[in-house]
């Protein structure tokens, strides 16, 4: 890749470092995109010894790119993303990937169509592992951040990703048991 292209597209991607989501750090700041990423793909690293039998490289590239498009859109909390949201955000992703070179562009474009589709393993542990980020930065972040409807969705948000993985299931039930705890504190 062409030095010129390549800063082109840094210039592009830091925005997800500038760019916030809902969630909110442990120390009061509200969580970038790219905190988010980070974690994630951290995560993807730190499971791998539990899914031997997947291609964790894929993975771990899936967390690093699944939210690219937020670099130009910005982030929508998933509760308030709508399916016209989901259509702008992967039209502005798909008109940013255009402008990389080959085989960046088809890799990209292959790799999020199974991330989107959940037709691999691969995937549907990357999106087990973005729902389980969210609900476990909530718990990391003051309560008082919360939005009502969260203290339910701490609960359901991602149960159905996991349901293929009983080391998963397993990672959600003590993420689940962090969260009535913090719960259970708030009400003292």
């Amino acid at each position: 890749m062409n030095t010129k292209k390549f800063l082109d597209i840094m210039e592009i991607a830091e925005k997800l470092k500038c760019n916030t989501r809902h969630s909110w750090t442990s120390n009061g700041r509200h969580e970038s995109v790219a905190d988010h990423s980070w974690r994630l793909a951290f995560m993807a690293l730190m499971v791998r010894d539990e899914f031997k039998e997947l291609d964790m490289d894929k993975v771990i590239r899936m967390c690093i790119i699944h939210d690219l498009g937020e670099a130009i859109t910005g982030d929508i909390p998933a509760f308030d993303k709508t399916e016209e949201d989901e259509e702008i955000e992967d039209q502005k992703l798909m008109e940013w990937l255009d402008t990389f070179p080959q085989p960046y562009q088809d890799d990209f474009k292959t790799m999020l169509t199974e991330m989107k589709e959940l037709s691999s393993e691969e995937a549907k542990l990357y999106k087990a592992l973005d729902n389980l980020e969210a609900v476990m930065q909530h718990n990391s972040a003051d309560i008082s951040t919360w939005l009502p409807l969260e203290y339910e969705l701490q609960f359901t948000y991602g149960k159905d990703k996991v349901a293929f993985s009983p080391y998963l299931q397993e990672l959600k039930a003590e993420i689940d048991k962090q969260t009535r705890a913090k719960i259970e504190k708030a009400k003292e």
